[in-house]
């Protein structure tokens, strides 16, 4: 620690201490002000105006408990130990915004403390230690805001700090652009797909006297026909074809190998998937994985190394988590992989299983959990374009992708010398000028 850092007790950079949620009965909820729940805590670490629930509060209630910009959020109680004392803070405010009573507020006086340092000082390893200190283990795990306040942490002068949180607050900032970059461009695409293959909204406007569609290349808008023919599926466009999703990609399962052969792990530098891994992305690309295999492991599963492009979906622990592969990688008994070696694109693929997925998920059965299975998934219709109208949605498709896999890449890469800065930074091991 710099010499130059003073101790002080948490409590003393607060403004009148900490103060726990409020907690409303049923038949208040639904209306009113917008309340913070440990889901946002969670999912929001920097919460900005998001969508959120709603409660009714009387003018008292609200003025004890409204929240500002520069509020700290900590996890009063959680059903797991690491979850207890889970720092965020409040970054925007537009409405009247309330937090519930499983969360601790804790305003930092502006003349002492830095909001966005005491945050990152909570999320670093040091941070982390000093909140488990005062963990209670009872019927859930949690703090209490009397114990937060007598925390003795390490401050440098309020310089400092705001210097430290602009670092590392731009660095975040990059971040959060990159990841709504990354949720247009998605959006954009499952919204041409669903235009142009759901809905059918060229055919519809052509059929309408259209001379032309405002995402369709006009060549490819005059080949379309004007009518949409009954099909097994539901109405199509005429000349369209309708076909099993497993006549048109190749269908693969995965496997663990066995986990007490160390051959199969050690050293291991082929990714391997499992939902787990899926469950972690905010974006519909997987770029690594939590455990790899060696050469050995791999060839212990039949589906073997999967190529770049292939769709993975899970099939079970839950149905429904999507993603392309962007790296070559084998896969865990807990998937459905779609090689895209027929006419339909990885893009098309995926989009297709968004908005498959009720179909999907109606064919899953299992007394544990449902599951799907390759039998079960190999006959679910899919909607086949003409060669080349998928070309054009590829060509306008494709480069969107691109752009989202990149952002994906360097938001991994930016996080990555985030969490290198942090504990450097909120340790005074590194020095920032001021």
């Amino acid at each position: 620690m710099a010499n130059d850092w003073r101790t002080v007790d948490f409590g003393d950079l607060l403004v009148s201490g900490t103060r726990n949620g409020v907690y409303k009965k049923a038949e208040f909820h639904g209306s009113g002000a917008k309340i913070v729940n440990m889901g946002e805590l969670f999912a929001h670490p920097r919460l900005f105006d998001v969508p959120m629930r709603r409660v009714e509060l009387s003018d008292e209630e609200l003025k004890k408990s409204c929240l500002r910009p520069g509020d700290l959020l900590f996890a009063r109680r959680s059903l797991i130990p690491e979850g207890a004392g889970k720092c965020s803070i409040v970054m925007e405010v537009n409405e009247p915004t309330t937090f519930e009573s499983s969360i601790i507020r804790a305003t930092p006086d502006p003349q002492k403390a830095d909001g966005l340092f005491l945050y990152y000082l909570f999320n670093s390893p040091n941070g982390r230690y000093l909140l488990g200190t005062i963990l209670r283990q009872v019927a859930v795990s949690g703090i209490t805001g009397s114990d937060l306040v007598k925390l003795r942490i390490q401050l440098p002068s309020i310089e400092v700090q705001q210097a430290i949180a602009h670092v590392l607050g731009s660095l975040d900032d990059k971040i959060e652009q990159n990841r709504r970059t990354a949720r247009a461009l998605e959006r954009l695409a499952q919204a041409i797909f669903r235009a142009w293959f759901v809905d059918f909204e060229p055919v519809k406007a052509k059929a309408a006297g259209a001379s032309s569609f405002p995402s369709m290349p006009r060549p490819v808008f005059d080949a379309l026909p004007r009518h949409l023919d009954d099909s097994e599926l539901a109405p199509i466009p005429e000349g369209w074809k309708v076909k099993p999703i497993g006549e048109v990609v190749t269908v693969k399962g995965g496997a663990t190998p066995s986990t007490k052969n160390p051959e199969f792990w050690e050293g291991g530098e082929h990714c391997w998937a499992t939902p787990r891994d899926m469950s972690r992305l905010s974006d519909p690309i997987l770029l690594d994985t939590e455990r790899r295999i060696t050469d050995a492991g791999v060839d212990g599963i039949s589906s073997g190394l999967l190529p770049i492009g292939t769709v993975l979906l899970s099939s079970r622990a839950p149905v429904g988590y999507l993603a392309i592969a962007a790296v070559p990688t084998a896969i865990n008994q807990g998937f459905i992989a779609m090689i895209c070696d027929g006419p339909l694109p990885p893009v098309y693929v995926l989009n297709w299983a968004y908005t498959s997925m009720d179909a999907i998920k109606a064919r899953a059965s299992g007394t544990t959990f449902p599951e799907i299975n390759k039998a079960s998934f190999r006959p679910i219709p899919v909607v086949v374009p003409p060669v080349p109208v998928i070309e054009a949605y590829r060509e306008i498709v494709n480069p969107l992708f691109e752009l989202l896999v990149e952002c994906v890449k360097e938001t991994g890469h930016l996080a990555s010398l985030r969490d290198y800065l942090l504990p450097k930074l909120l340790s005074g091991n590194v020095r920032v000028h001021v």
